[in-house]
């Protein structure tokens, strides 16, 4: 999947264009992919078009001093949750001054973490009036759960910023079983 070695990935390509046509503009908040995300955008040719920028907040702090999370939020929920994910991509359309902002918690692995098991991931897309959170429940190691969200969030975010997504939210709170790349239950 990593640029550098395959060329741009196609789900990123796919987003670009996407986002190119409608005049949008991205911004990322990730977690557990550590900034793989921004990364897949960023090797596509023409990113810089639509790309705003990306902010790593892997700390709590980070997510609440940065992004604006709610101290509250985390304190009652953790970091791996839905409302998180959301959270934080609010605060990365805010700060990075976006159209569309990607966010991604959850726990990559190999142990579980704040009593969620390796492979639990929420990502959420957010526009000022469309918003979508989806938990997965990813089976793989440590890396194949951060590609599996990295693909994840491109293909939401592409689905997002086309039109039959706007004025509409959507939201699954509890992760579904995927299965390695493919996100097969």
């Amino acid at each position: 999947m990593t640029a550098v070695e395959d060329g741009p990935d196609q789900a990123a390509v796919r987003l670009v264009e996407v986002l190119r046509a409608g005049g949008l503009t991205l911004g990322c908040a990730e977690s557990l992919t550590g900034g793989l995300l921004t990364a897949a955008v960023v090797g596509v040719p023409g990113a810089s078009d639509v790309l705003r920028g990306g902010v790593v907040a892997y700390a709590p702090e980070v997510k609440t001093h940065v992004l604006g999370v709610d101290d509250s939020l985390i304190a009652r929920v953790g970091t791996v949750d839905a409302d998180v994910a959301v959270a934080m991509a609010r605060g990365a359309l805010h700060v990075l001054g976006c159209d569309l902002a990607v966010a991604t918690t959850g726990v990559a692995g190999p142990g579980p973490s704040e009593g969620h098991p390796a492979g639990t991931v929420y990502v959420a897309c957010v526009m000022r009036s469309t918003s979508e959170v989806r938990g997965l429940l990813i089976d793989g190691d440590r890396a194949e759960v951060r590609e599996s969200t990295v693909r994840t969030a491109l293909e939401m975010a592409a689905s997002v910023a086309s039109s039959d997504h706007r004025g509409t939210v959507e939201a699954s709170s509890s992760p579904d079983a995927v299965e390695g790349e493919e996100g097969t239950p």
